[in-house]
């Protein structure tokens, strides 16, 4: 029964984690939030539940955003044999994915067992919500006109610091790039391909440093069924919470989440200090 229990935990863990991954509430800061409340305790943001629930949300991403992605490496090939403005526009639509990736590779290599043990509290996931919220607040009405062929490297640098800082839990990733983005004039289409094909190097990053933890873990054989089970979770709510915030951002209603993190934020550090 306790094995049982177990496995429901983490299925909620992985269903709670692929909700939140795509929508610029932190998912990082909401599975605090949800180990907390469900009693259970994850090590680390290298640990193999991590990798696990972090790839399956990779693999929704990948999906949805499939034709993109092929469009983006058959372009970007060809640009070093034909020189056209569309083929220029997606090879250097990479660049910036690659260089937006660098800031949050660097800290993240640097400062992310520290980040996991300072600040991976319920008090800092509280604030930080509101932070999200007043930053995705300030942009809700912003309406960008500069598509993919017209992002700089210097938009690509910004949104890559806004990433870094995103690994601070209760600071959204999606939130984030988004917010910085759309500050950059980039309309909300190219601001969110942007953001979600950014995830991918992220994660495959994320992944590769985790290995070790993964091959050192003592409990990977007893935690296999509730690790699948959050993996599957994690798939299947990650691919339709995108797929519904894609909606969302289609119709300019960022407030909604600016004011649920409003919300939560405060409720969250009064009830660590109710429970306390």
């Amino acid at each position: 029964m306790e094995q049982l229990w177990l496995t429901i935990k983490f299925l909620l863990l992985g269903l709670f984690q692929g909700l939140t991954e795509p929508i610029p509430i932190s998912s990082s800061g909401h599975l605090l939030i949800a180990q907390y409340f469900l009693d259970v305790e994850i090590e680390g943001s290298n640990s193999t539940f991590a990798l696990l629930v972090n790839s399956a949300s990779l693999i929704a991403v990948l999906i949805i955003y499939r034709e993109d992605i092929k469009r983006l490496v058959i372009n970007g090939l060809k640009f070093f044999k034909e020189k056209t403005p569309e083929t220029r526009r997606d090879f250097m639509f990479i660049v910036y994915l690659v260089v937006a990736t660098i800031p949050a590779g660097i800290i993240g290599v640097l400062f992310q067992d520290t980040i996991d043990s300072y600040l991976s509290t319920i008090v800092t996931v509280g604030v930080t919500l509101v932070i999200t919220g007043l930053a995705l607040w300030l942009i809700r009405n912003m309406r960008g006109q500069r598509k993919d062929g017209n992002m700089t490297m210097k938009d690509a640098v910004i949104i890559g610091g806004a990433q870094a800082v995103a690994l601070i839990p209760g600071i959204s990733r999606s939130g984030a790039t988004i917010v910085a983005a759309m500050a950059r004039g980039i309309n909300q289409e190219t601001a969110l391909r942007f953001s979600f094909l950014l995830f991918i190097p992220v994660s495959l990053g994320g992944a590769v440093l985790s290995i070790t933890d993964i091959i050192n873990d003592d409990n990977l054989s007893t935690m296999a069924v509730p690790y699948i089970m959050a993996f599957i979770g994690s798939l299947v709510a990650s691919y339709f919470s995108l797929k519904w915030f894609m909606n969302i951002m289609a119709k300019g209603q960022l407030k909604y989440f600016a004011i649920y993190c409003f919300i939560v934020g405060p409720l969250v550090v009064l009830a660590w200090f109710l429970l306390n």
